[in-house]
């Protein structure tokens, strides 16, 4: 455990932890994708998904329709109306006497070789996904707001959660820092004053400082410290010790 080699006078100051601008950052930027990804899908909802199917029915239409119609002009001897019929609509009327081709068409109007008929649900699922976007970057900026004036804050003999709950250091029985150097959480088991057990958080990228407050604690209690995940011993082990 670690001792607290503070002069009384900054032993006793209030440490004060304002949330980080890497945390307003790492929100916005969350809020942001959302919102990007809000877009896409109205979007797709709204034009693209539309236009992809209009092209799909496109392809139906020439495929079923129009070069049924080249074939059937062909037996029947009326080639010459059926090019200026299709010349006049800006249809394509094939090359050297063949039928006309869709990756022809679809090319020369800058369209995909083979669209997708997308369905009612499909597209109404872009409005859906669009809407939970939304609401998803809705609910971030909120949280964000809510916490720009919460901070953490370590006093003489207790701390002050960013939710407001007062824990003595005394009333700590457990520290677990097992994930504090690479993700700078560490989880303290306190009993409330009705008896009960809980936790509370140190989060050190979200509050600037709150390695100090962890150290204070860590300086005032005498419990289970728990720092390191145990290995298990290797299968290499046994085989190492027969070769002695």
């Amino acid at each position: 455990m670690e001792t607290d080699s503070q002069s009384p006078a900054q032993a006793s100051e209030s440490i004060v932890c304002r949330v980080t601008r890497w945390y307003f950052r790492r929100m916005g930027m969350l809020a942001g994708l959302l919102l990007v990804f809000g877009l896409v899908f109205l979007y797709d909802g709204v034009w693209g998904y539309p236009k992809v199917v209009a092209i799909a029915q496109k392809k139906e239409w020439f495929m079923n329709e129009f070069l049924p119609s080249f074939e059937t002009a062909k037996k029947e001897g009326r080639m010459e109306q059926w090019l200026a019929d299709a010349q006049a609509k800006g249809l394509p009327t094939g090359v050297d006497g063949d039928s006309p081709r869709w990756k022809s068409y679809a090319a020369q109007n800058g369209w995909e070789e083979d669209p997708k008929l997308y369905s009612d649900r499909e597209i109404a699922e872009q409005f859906w996904f669009a809407y939970g976007c939304f609401a998803g970057g809705v609910i971030v900026v909120i949280i964000l707001l809510r916490n720009r004036g919460k901070v953490l804050r370590g006093e003489a003999d207790h701390w002050v959660t960013p939710e407001g709950a007062n824990i003595r250091y005394v009333d700590v029985f457990r520290v677990d820092k097992r994930k504090w150097e690479h993700k700078g959480l560490a989880y303290a088991w306190y009993r409330s004053s009705g008896g009960a057990e809980k936790r509370a958080v140190f989060d050190d990228l979200k509050f600037a400082g709150a390695d100090r407050v962890l150290e204070r604690l860590l300086g005032r209690f005498s419990g289970e410290l728990i720092e390191k995940v145990s290995e298990p011993e290797t299968a290499e082990q046994p085989s190492a010790e027969a070769e002695k």
